[in-house]
């Protein structure tokens, strides 16, 4: 059963820096896929940054492109996110999500199969 835990979340002022990281087990190999997405209050959930195992390249919203960045630690299957120059709009429960399909890159939601349970990040103004 793959599991995927996430942890460094919490509350912070604007302009601040956070990193999430995310403990992932129960697999054989690495996902193909993995990635971090959010979701604010009243809001879909979207996709905030992803990383390719295969190519070892990394995708990100607009919104963040120049202040997260996504890293994957392979030694201890962990997935991180470092955010710096945090806005309050970037409040949202934040969820780790991996794929171990060989497939073409994709932001939908239905096209990972496993999910942590969330973690929340609050910026204030």
């Amino acid at each position: 059963q793959v599991q995927l835990v996430e942890s460094g979340g919490g509350s912070v002022q604007a302009g601040g820096s956070l990193k999430l990281s995310c403990a992932a087990s129960g697999y054989t190999g690495s996902p193909y896929w993995m990635g971090w997405f959010r979701q604010a209050p009243g809001k879909e959930r979207e996709g905030v940054a992803i990383f390719s195992r295969s190519s070892f390249r990394t995708y990100y919203v607009h919104s963040v492109k120049g202040r997260f960045t996504i890293a994957r630690e392979k030694t201890n299957n962990t997935l991180y996110l470092q955010m710096n120059s945090l806005k309050p709009e970037d409040t949202a429960m934040y969820y780790c999500a991996a794929d171990l399909r060989f497939r073409d890159m994709s932001w939908a939601r239905e096209d990972f199969s496993y999910w942590g349970q969330g973690i929340q990040v609050t910026v204030s103004a």
